[in-house]
C-alpha cells in the first residue's frame, strides 16, 4: 500500500540529502519518480544539499496542482511509482491534501520533506497538515546543533547579523558560515533557550552568558 511520508527535522539536519538519498535508492530499482521542490537556495527547480548534491526538480508555485499533474501525466502514458517533495513547508495546505489523494487514490507512493516550524517558531501551514495527514512522520536523526553545543530545535533569521523575529515567513537565505561576514538575511539553528532570548552564536561573543536572574524580589 503506498503511504504519504513526511521527514522533518530543523535546518542543517540533512532533509535535502535524505530526499536525494531516497530518489537514488527507489530509481536504482526501477522505480520512475517525479521531485518537485519549492524556494530551494540554489534557485528554481532545482533539488541541493549542503553537501553539494544536486538534482533537476519541477518547481512548485502557489497555484500548482499535484493532482491534475499525477492523472495528466498517467492520461498521457507515463509512469509515476513515487513523488519526492523537497521543502514542503512552502506548499500550501490545498496542495498537501492533493498529495494524500494521490496516495490514496493513486497509490502512489509520496516522499515529504521540510522544517515543522518558522523562524517565528510557529508551524507553517503545509509542515502542520502534513502532520495531520502523513501516515508515517519521522524526525531526522542527524542533530542539528545550537552553539551552545545542544541539540537545535528552533530556526532563527538574521539580518545583517541581528536575529528577528517578525517579517515575511518565506525569504530565501542559508544557514550562516561561522567567522564569515553576516549576510543581509541568513539563518542559524539555535536550541529553545537561546532562540527566546534571542542569543546567536555572534551575539553570544559580545554578552555575558549567565543565565536570566530568576523572578524573586
Amino acid at each position: 500500500m503506498a503511504e504519504l511520508h513526511f521527514f522533518t527535522g530543523t535546518m542543517d539536519s540533512g532533509k535535502s540529502t535524505l530526499a536525494l538519498q531516497t530518489n537514488h535508492n527507489h530509481a536504482a530499482r526501477g522505480r520512475v519518480g517525479r521531485i518537485f521542490t519549492s524556494h530551494d537556495r540554489a534557485g528554481e527547480a532545482v533539488l541541493s544539499s549542503r553537501l553539494g548534491l544536486t538534482h533537476d526538480a519541477l518547481e512548485v508555485p502557489i497555484d500548482f496542482d499535484f493532482w491534475q499533474y499525477v492523472v495528466s501525466t498517467l492520461t498521457a502514458g507515463g509512469r509515476i511509482d513515487y513523488l519526492i517533495c523537497d521543502e514542503a513547508q512552502f506548499y500550501t495546505t490545498a496542495q498537501i491534501d492533493q498529495l494524500a489523494k494521490v496516495v490514496d487514490e493513486l497509490q502512489i507512493d509520496v516522499f515529504a520533506f521540510g522544517i515543522l516550524t518558522d523562524f517565528r517558531s510557529m508551524l507553517f501551514p503545509g509542515s502542520a497538515r502534513l502532520v495531520e495527514l502523513a501516515d508515517r512522520m519521522n524526525v531526522l536523526q542527524v542533530e542539528a546543533l545550537c552553539w551552545c553545543g545542544k541539540r537545535a530545535t528552533h530556526n532563527a533569521r538574521t539580518e545583517n547579523g541581528v536575529m528577528v523575529v517578525e517579517g515575511e515567513v518565506v525569504v530565501v537565505g542559508d544557514v550562516e558560515t561561522v567567522d564569515e561576514p553576516p549576510a543581509e538575511v541568513a539563518y542559524e539553528v539555535l536550541c529553545r533557550q537561546h532562540h527566546r532570548r534571542r542569543l546567536t552564536a555572534a551575539r553570544a561573543k559580545a554578552v555575558s552568558l549567565a543565565p536570566e536572574p530568576l523572578p524573586f524580589g
